[in-house]
């Protein structure tokens, strides 16, 4: 059973204060224990003994109140202790949410009478390396892109897996995404859509100079490096949220990461229906 709950909402978004009112004072009237961020306590005038970090540690469900961009912050946020999120589309799309404002309080019933299940989704671990010494690391839940950035020259880059030749690619980039993200960027550069229970990862080239450079699904547990041979910068960004300027002989590797993602999911509603509903898929 839950009893502590963090809330963690959209940046900047004031319009957010009436809903978050009613939430806080709805848990509280059902005895839990509501860690705000000083940022989000500041919506309702409230001071709080409580950090961002606390929302990570001090948790044992978050609730998100905005789009996709919030529930991959979050993500990231809680990954060490893989934290349940309950995503309230406050958003666009709202792909990974699993409520509405309308239908919040009736969601948080379901949770707490455990009338709920856990979707658990696989993460990306990866690694930047220059001559041989590791500079960064970062974890996504949708994708790892390497891009050419603000230039408008293609990139080249050498591609391994499993420290085995894959080919050589020349073209704006190339994305590794997780099966969530798969309906990501990947989606738009023309990767496949892949069911998020799958053991999986997809490579996709990004406007690829030789049309034969196609999406390429490797099993999760692959080792996959990519050298920028070309020898001017790129940008590594993950889930669009944190980026790196690579140099030319960087190294960048991509990997199944050590923590999953646990998003709350209700029975009535199958992850085929979401497609339908959010990319219509299927419509004729």
């Amino acid at each position: 059973m839950f009893t502590t709950v963090g809330i963690l909402t959209k940046p900047q978004f004031t319009d957010i204060q009436p809903v978050l009112a009613r939430l806080v004072g709805w848990l509280r009237s059902h005895q839990k224990q509501v860690i705000l961020s000083p940022e989000t306590a500041s919506l309702l005038n409230e001071s709080t003994p409580y950090q961002f970090s606390d929302l990570a540690t001090l948790t044992d469900l978050m609730i998100v109140l905005g789009g996709d961009g919030t529930m991959l912050s979050a993500a990231r946020l809680v990954e060490e202790r893989s934290v349940p999120i309950l995503g309230v589309n406050m958003g666009g799309l709202g792909f990974l949410t699993e409520t509405t404002v309308d239908c919040l309080f009736e969601s948080l019933e379901k949770v707490f009478s455990q009338d709920y299940y856990l979707d658990t989704r696989l993460r990306l671990q990866s690694h930047i390396y220059r001559q041989a010494r590791h500079v960064a690391q970062a974890t996504a839940l949708n994708d790892v892109v390497l891009s050419k950035g603000t230039l408008g020259r293609m990139i080249t880059v050498h591609i391994q897996i499993d420290k085995r030749f894959v080919s050589n690619l020349r073209g704006d980039g190339i994305i590794i995404a997780s099966p969530t993200g798969s309906t990501a960027y990947s989606l738009s550069a023309g990767g496949p859509i892949l069911d998020p229970s799958l053991e999986v990862l997809v490579i996709t080239p990004i406007s690829p100079h030789t049309l034969t450079h196609r999406p390429l699904l490797v099993p999760s547990r692959a080792q996959i490096e990519i050298r920028l041979t070309s020898p001017h910068p790129a940008i590594a960004t993950l889930d669009g949220q944190v980026g790196f300027e690579l140099q030319g002989g960087d190294t960048l590797t991509v990997s199944m990461g050590i923590h999953r993602t646990r998003l709350i999911r209700f029975p009535d509603r199958s992850y085929y229906d979401i497609l339908r509903a959010k990319l219509k898929w299927g419509d004729g």
